[in-house]
């Protein structure tokens, strides 16, 4: 529903950032970024914007860059499951409980 954490985007002088916000916030943003952001499929977002935004080509670009950029985060839904092997001392528990003899 929002971006994984805080992130960036620049193109020329526009520099986006875009962060998380709670749910039912919706989407604070200048027009251009809050059309991206919901072709993007996010829900909730707030955006800062610095630079000459008037510029709408470059705003444009900033904002797609800042959420291509949300794409490099591994969230806990996409971790591969992980299959646990016995140490070894759990392996080997019977050889380790039998008593030492020379």
């Amino acid at each position: 529903h929002t971006v994984p954490c805080k992130v960036t985007g620049k193109c020329g002088s526009v520099l986006v950032r875009l962060v998380p916000a709670p749910r039912g916030t919706g989407l604070v943003s200048a027009p251009v970024p809050k059309k991206l952001l919901s072709m993007a499929g996010f829900e909730d977002c707030y955006t800062c914007a610095t630079g000459q935004t008037a510029t709408l080509g470059n705003f444009a670009k900033a904002t797609f860059a800042a959420i291509a950029a949300t794409y490099a985060y591994l969230t806990p839904d996409m971790w591969s499951a992980t299959v646990f092997t016995n140490s070894p001392y759990q392996e080997f528990t019977d050889y380790l409980a039998k008593p030492f003899v020379k």
